[in-house]
């Protein structure tokens, strides 16, 4: 009996673990600098698609400061549990499920939406599935929608700080695909979808908030 009890402790412990919600420390330090920044450009918008959900902290948080918009989460489907975890302790009825959506094989998901979100995805990501990022995004926004893209960018390519250069070899030491972005390059990609950038947030920690409006 004994040895049964403690097989059956350490089966619930692993399936806490396993249903152990994520954190990230970065979504919660840069979340209210995000959303002072956001929610303005967001204040006509009925609903937002998220590219990269992660953990699902922005979708929560964004979500729940911004009542009167429908926050739509995705990524790939390896995040689902932890993104629906989040969802379902925060008993908000504004913030979807998941879906599965990856820029390099998924199509767009067929959400009626007028902005994107994206946070920390561009330097990760591979640069032809940055290029279909911002292709789908174009695809799939509105005249007068908005994509909003959030992370570390060059600017003429130039680092921000000698730490993003450090960054940036870590990256490519680790992926030599992915790596911070040119924000003149990323600018080129959105023309191509007819987006054009109004405006570069400096953030802190030598980060950027862009924010890019499709056009006829």
């Amino acid at each position: 009996m004994l040895l049964i009890t403690q097989q059956l402790k350490t089966q619930n412990s692993k399936l806490n673990t396993m249903l152990e919600k994520p954190f990230a420390d970065a979504c919660e330090r840069n979340r209210q600098p995000i959303f002072e920044i956001i929610s303005p450009l967001l204040a006509n918008t009925k609903a937002v698609l998220e590219i990269g959900s992660g953990t699902g902290q922005h979708a929560v948080f964004f979500a729940q400061q911004l009542p009167n918009l429908t926050w739509h989460t995705s990524d790939r489907n390896e995040y689902h549990p932890g993104i629906r975890l989040w969802i379902k302790e925060s008993k908000l009825s504004n913030v979807t499920p998941p879906v599965t959506f990856d820029v390099s094989v998924d199509d767009n998901p067929a959400l009626p939406v007028d902005a994107v979100f994206s946070a920390n995805t561009a330097h990760i990501m591979h640069w032809n599935d940055v290029e279909n990022m911002f292709e789908k995004v174009g695809e799939l926004l509105p005249i007068g929608g908005v994509f909003l893209l959030y992370g570390p960018f060059k600017i003429e390519d130039q680092y921000s700080s000698n730490n993003d250069a450090l960054f940036d070899q870590h990256l490519r030491h680790r992926d030599p695909k992915s790596g911070i972005r040119d924000i003149e390059k990323l600018d080129y990609l959105a023309k191509q979808a007819s987006m054009f950038r109004q405006h570069l947030y400096p953030m802190p920690s030598n980060n950027y908030l862009a924010c890019w409006q499709r056009q006829a």
